[in-house]
């Protein structure tokens, strides 16, 4: 029967020690048996275990919520997986990636027409033309790659999709503010619904993988003169909260 260590079950799923440890200290993932020497011992009971609390944790579930579900008397792990498979499919359909968000965003900058779709953040040529170059010496190779593929996925955006997309920016933007204003905390902000919401709505924009180093990328370009002026015009301090939430969820989701 195969067995692993707690190193040796850490690196199979790339996860860390410690967290083994920590689920194990919170009854999430107990390990199959200690041996004479005291050490944690795994078998594939616990692996396929571990397997679907990394799942739940990948949508954003807490960890109490996880250990909920799998404890259930009508857990099924078969079914589990089923369910999990079809919403990495919804999601493989949604998501975007890093080079889309600044070919879009330099296309909004050379004076294509986006509609509404993202704010108008630009006060001058001068800013434009700024952050342009700021993009382009951070990313110039994967921009020029393929910006050309871009533009024209985005020409064949029709009128009413683009206005959909301003709609769904401009709902998420006024509940952002609530949800700011009533004082809800980074932590909370980064396990919300409101940031599954602003994934999607960036993955939709961009037509791509929304991967977590995506999402740091994006934060860093809403930290940016243009993007920071318009958060704050919305609500003071707006900026800072919204970022730093973006990055607990990129952490969170390295550490899951």
């Amino acid at each position: 029967m195969t067995r692993y260590t707690v190193k040796q079950l850490a690196d199979l799923v790339r996860i860390s020690v410690r967290t083994l440890h920590h689920y194990d200290d919170i009854g999430l993932l107990k390990p199959a048996y200690l041996g004479n020497n005291g050490y944690r011992y795994y078998e594939r009971t616990q692996l396929h275990r571990l397997q679907q609390v990394l799942m739940y944790r990948d949508l954003g579930l807490g960890l109490d919520q996880i250990g909920d579900i799998m404890d259930a008397t009508d857990f099924d792990v078969a079914s589990a997986l089923r369910g999990h498979r079809q919403r990495l499919v919804d999601r493989l359909r949604s998501l975007g990636d890093l080079l889309s968000i600044i070919e879009t965003t330099l296309r909004r900058i050379d004076g294509d027409d986006m509609t509404d779709t993202y704010p108008n953040i630009w006060k001058s040529d001068a800013q434009a033309a700024e952050y342009k170059q700021w993009l382009m010496e951070r990313y110039s190779e994967k921009v020029d790659s393929s910006v050309a593929d871009t533009r024209r996925r985005i020409t064949a955006m029709t009128p009413e999709e683009r206005t959909g997309l301003s709609a769904q920016r401009k709902a998420w933007e006024g509940d952002l503010v609530t949800a700011f204003k009533a004082g809800m905390t980074v932590e909370t902000l980064a396990v919300s619904e409101l940031l599954v919401r602003h994934r999607i709505l960036t993955a939709a924009i961009i037509g791509g993988p929304c991967m977590p180093e995506t999402y740091t990328s994006v934060a860093d370009a809403f930290g940016y003169a243009g993007y920071k002026d318009h958060f704050e015009s919305l609500a003071p301090g707006l900026t800072v909260w919204l970022t730093s939430g973006m990055k607990a969820w990129v952490a969170l989701d390295a550490a899951a």
